[in-house]
Protein backbone atom coordinates (compact mmCIF):
# COMPACT_ATOMS: atom_id res chain seq x y z
CA UNK A 1 0.00 0.00 0.00
CA UNK A 2 3.02 2.51 0.65
CA UNK A 3 3.57 2.67 -3.05
CA UNK A 4 -0.23 2.93 -3.92
CA UNK A 5 -0.54 5.89 -1.16
CA UNK A 6 2.18 8.07 -2.47
CA UNK A 7 0.37 8.07 -5.68
CA UNK A 8 -2.41 9.15 -4.16
CA UNK A 9 -3.44 13.17 -4.96
CA UNK A 10 -4.38 15.43 -2.11
CA UNK A 11 -8.28 15.41 -3.98
CA UNK A 12 -8.33 11.31 -3.95
CA UNK A 13 -7.04 11.20 -0.21
CA UNK A 14 -9.94 13.65 0.74
CA UNK A 15 -12.38 11.72 -1.30
CA UNK A 16 -11.60 7.74 0.25
CA UNK A 17 -11.69 9.61 3.86
CA UNK A 18 -15.38 11.14 2.61
CA UNK A 19 -16.75 7.48 1.19
CA UNK A 20 -14.87 5.42 4.90
CA UNK A 21 -16.94 7.66 6.81
CA UNK A 22 -20.38 7.75 5.32
CA UNK A 23 -22.27 5.19 6.44
CA UNK A 24 -23.54 4.07 3.53
CA UNK A 25 -20.90 3.24 1.66
CA UNK A 26 -19.33 -0.16 1.98
CA UNK A 27 -15.46 -0.76 1.51
CA UNK A 28 -16.47 -3.28 -1.20
CA UNK A 29 -17.72 -0.27 -2.84
CA UNK A 30 -14.95 1.65 -2.24
CA UNK A 31 -12.75 -0.99 -3.64
CA UNK A 32 -14.97 -0.88 -6.68
CA UNK A 33 -14.81 2.80 -7.52
CA UNK A 34 -10.93 3.38 -5.91
CA UNK A 35 -9.22 0.10 -6.28
CA UNK A 36 -8.75 0.14 -2.64
CA UNK A 37 -9.04 -2.99 -0.26
CA UNK A 38 -10.74 -2.51 3.02
CA UNK A 39 -6.70 -2.20 4.72
CA UNK A 40 -5.52 -0.17 1.85
CA UNK A 41 -8.62 2.37 3.33
CA UNK A 42 -7.99 1.32 7.24
CA UNK A 43 -4.06 2.37 6.11
CA UNK A 44 -4.92 6.18 4.58
CA UNK A 45 -7.55 6.62 7.48
CA UNK A 46 -4.82 6.02 9.95
CA UNK A 47 -2.21 7.99 8.18
CA UNK A 48 -4.63 10.97 7.29
CA UNK A 49 -6.77 11.26 10.67
CA UNK A 50 -5.61 12.34 14.02
CA UNK A 51 -4.86 9.65 16.39
CA UNK A 52 -8.32 10.16 18.22
CA UNK A 53 -10.06 10.87 15.44
CA UNK A 54 -9.05 7.62 13.62
CA UNK A 55 -9.94 5.37 16.94
CA UNK A 56 -13.64 7.17 16.61
CA UNK A 57 -13.77 6.15 13.41
CA UNK A 58 -12.43 2.24 13.64
CA UNK A 59 -15.04 1.69 16.35
CA UNK A 60 -17.71 2.98 14.34
CA UNK A 61 -17.10 0.85 11.07
CA UNK A 62 -15.92 -2.15 13.23
CA UNK A 63 -18.93 -4.86 12.94
CA UNK A 64 -21.09 -1.98 10.92
CA UNK A 65 -23.22 -4.29 8.42
CA UNK A 66 -23.17 -1.15 5.87
CA UNK A 67 -19.73 -1.06 5.64
CA UNK A 68 -19.48 -4.48 4.98
CA UNK A 69 -21.29 -6.12 2.11
CA UNK A 70 -21.06 -9.70 3.24
CA UNK A 71 -22.28 -9.04 6.51
CA UNK A 72 -25.37 -7.48 5.21
CA UNK A 73 -26.25 -10.05 3.03
CA UNK A 74 -25.92 -12.93 6.18
CA UNK A 75 -28.10 -10.83 8.10
CA UNK A 76 -30.99 -10.26 5.62
CA UNK A 77 -30.89 -14.21 4.86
Amino acid sequence: MNQKYKDLAPEQIDRIIRMAWEDRTSFESIEKKLGLSESDVIYVMRRQLKPSSFKRWRARVSGRLTKHRRLLKQSLA
